[in-house]
């Protein structure tokens, strides 16, 4: 892991100098520090182990629910059906998606506004797997100093089977959740049986690797250089947090000056504040930074410095709070807590929780009101218009019923807009979540015609789905026109 920095030219090195004359380039790039995070427990860690346990039993679990004997969520993008619990989706549904891209954006704005990077601390898959993957290293290598010594010790054989045994339960963490994500798109069950049987399509083994590389190369390797270089989030985060946002501060008018000193001693009568520099707060920084020195953009609000500094504050039998969730102003003002929750409450937070809660209704009524059936027609341009027996004259149209229930539908198709208009079509049976194309005829008599030759007339395609034994028959229409020769 490098880091970009300025490039420096170094001029002569003397009147006189050889190997010094002339313009000298000093490599441009640096080598990042490693960055051993220090285990940590408290309050916050639990809240974060909690999150972890959370998010991956959904993701690693929901893929094997079993939903009205398929699997519960499943993107079959081969059959161009996506399945979420009981609700079935099609490529024309993509506004849906579309819709939860706008809601997950608006919740960011809303909760980063009030409480700042509570989604990079607590459940994004970056500090997830992260926190999994420190995990296994710590149980295997040890924790920060054993991990600091085992690096800079020289290869032995006690050293190469620690490190193989990491990479192996990395790789493996890794292939699982690539397995498991190929999962949602194919189903899972299958999946594992071909991979049991060493029989993987080459695109399911592809993107098995892809993901599982992923994940095994940001969670183990990358870290803190995706949350401060790679993840755009921290550069826009400064634009939606104000003054009263709740974030990770330190208290610089309590802890300062710093100074370590006895627990028996005084702190005001040495002139110190009540931080003993002990640096735990760096320590046990994913991302390796101080948050004495105010708030960065990288940090992550994962709160592992609030928990290790009020252990020390305990451990010296100071109050709790040199580190903590606080607002700027109620750091500089000396606000109770009551006092800043009442100023979270501000336009801002206003605005954006109004448009998120009315968008979250509008998309929870669409999908809620949403009709179980959709049905297109499409008028046959190969015979706009055509006479048949008798002079009668006929209109042929393509019709598309998508059955979006998981249960067999029955269809009857009637027409209406013109007098006389006949349209002879039984009804149709479209199995569940399928689709079914059509060819019917519209038919109007020779005299009903002749006061519309040369004329096209508005038409009305009426599609009703038989109501079941305890449902209610559903209704949907579609427009077209009817062409009358001259």
């Amino acid at each position: 892991r490098r880091a970009m920095i300025p490039i420096h030219l170094a001029g002569p090195a003397d009147s006189g100098g050889e190997a010094g004359d002339g313009p000298q380039f000093v490599s441009m790039y640096e080598k990042q520090p490693e960055i051993y995070p220090r285990a940590v427990s408290g309050w916050f860690a639990t809240w974060r182990w909690t999150f972890v346990w959370l998010t991956q039993i959904v993701f690693y679990g929901l893929a094997w629910l079993q939903w009205g004997g398929r699997q519960a969520v499943l993107f079959d993008l081969e059959a161009q059906r996506f399945y979420i619990l009981g609700l079935v989706l099609y490529p024309q549904d993509l506004i849906f998606l579309a819709a939860l891209l706008v809601l997950s954006a608006l919740a960011l704005f809303f909760f980063t506004a009030v409480a700042g990077r509570l989604w990079c601390g607590y459940t994004c898959p970056q500090t997830v797997y992260t926190e999994i993957f420190m995990w296994v290293e710590r149980k295997i290598e040890g924790d920060r100093v054993a991990r600091m010594r085992l690096d800079q010790a020289p290869w032995s054989a006690a050293k190469l089977a620690r490190k193989s045994a990491k990479q192996a339960a990395w790789l493996a963490i890794g292939l699982f959740t690539g397995f498991s994500f190929v999962g949602y798109f194919t189903p899972i069950r299958e999946l594992g049986a071909d991979v049991l049987a060493f029989d993987v399509s080459a695109w399911s083994a592809f993107w098995i690797l892809f993901y599982g590389a992923a994940t095994y190369g940001n969670a183990g390797y990358l870290r803190e250089q995706m949350c401060k270089y790679m993840c755009p989030y921290a550069r826009f985060q400064s634009a939606l947090i104000d003054k009263d946002s709740l974030i990770i501060t330190y208290d610089q008018a309590r802890g300062d000056p710093r100074g370590s000193r006895s627990r028996k001693a005084s702190p005001a009568a040495q002139g110190l504040g009540d931080c003993v520099d002990c640096t735990l707060c760096v320590q046990v920084c994913p991302t390796g930074i101080d948050i004495r020195n105010g708030l960065q953009n990288e940090c992550i609000g994962c709160a592992a410095c609030i928990d290790v500094c009020n252990g020390v504050m305990d451990r010296m039998g100071y109050a709790r709070g040199l580190i903590r969730y606080s607002t700027e102003n109620g750091v500089r003002h000396g606000w109770t807590r009551l006092q800043m929750f009442r100023r979270a409450l501000r336009p801002r937070v206003l605005i954006y929780g109004a448009v998120l809660s009315a968008a979250s209704v509008a998309f929870a009524a669409s999908v809620a009101l949403r009709s179980p059936f959709q049905f297109d027609v499409i008028k046959d341009r190969g015979a706009l218009a055509r006479i048949v027996d008798e002079g009668t004259v006929e209109n042929v149209y393509r019709l598309q019923i998508m059955n979006r229930t998981e249960v067999p539908q029955t269809y009857r198709l009637a027409a209406s807009g013109i007098p006389g208009l006949v349209l002879a079509a039984p009804p149709v049976t479209v199995a569940p979540a399928g689709i079914e194309s059509l060819v019917v005829g519209l038919q109007l008599p020779a005299e009903a015609a002749q006061a519309l030759r040369g004329r096209s007339a508005p038409v009305v395609f009426e599609l009703t789905m038989l109501p079941r034994a305890d449902g209610q028959a559903v209704v949907q229409h579609e427009k077209s026109t009817f062409l009358v020769p001259r």
